[in-house]
């Protein structure tokens, strides 16, 4: 059974800062052979920030719950599927919670390197 009752951590979610967690991407890619340019079209694919305005999101410590309100998510974001961290990524009803897995997952699908067209999902 995949659990789907995110509630005891979307607040924890909500306020951690994106500058906190995004070396810890980094990091994961390049561990694995990546790039940070792979990473970045990863992240500009799914929230439409291009490099300068991530850094300047980075620099601004937005927290997690500001960097997905100032995005435009990708309309494809509903294609990912999957379990991350243990949760069924469609099953999450918190909006911002998903939002934040559909992120984990598609950083998590780079550093298993999968080609970049499957992680860009088209319809």
């Amino acid at each position: 059974m995949t659990k789907s009752d995110t509630s005891h951590h979307d607040e924890r979610i909500a306020n951690m800062t994106f500058a906190s967690v995004y070396p810890h991407y980094v990091n994961k890619v390049e561990k694995k052979g990546r790039t940070k340019a792979e990473l970045h079209k990863v992240i500009e694919w799914l929230t439409g920030y291009d490099e300068e305005k991530l850094n300047q999101l980075i620099e601004e410590k937005v927290t997690f719950k500001t960097f997905f309100e100032k995005a435009d998510l990708n309309p494809n974001a509903q294609l990912i599927k999957g379990v991350i961290c243990g949760y069924r990524i469609e099953d999450i009803t918190n909006t911002l919670t998903r939002q934040c897995r559909y992120l984990d997952k598609v950083i998590d699908e780079l550093a298993r390197g999968r080609k970049m067209e499957k992680i860009l999902r088209s319809e």
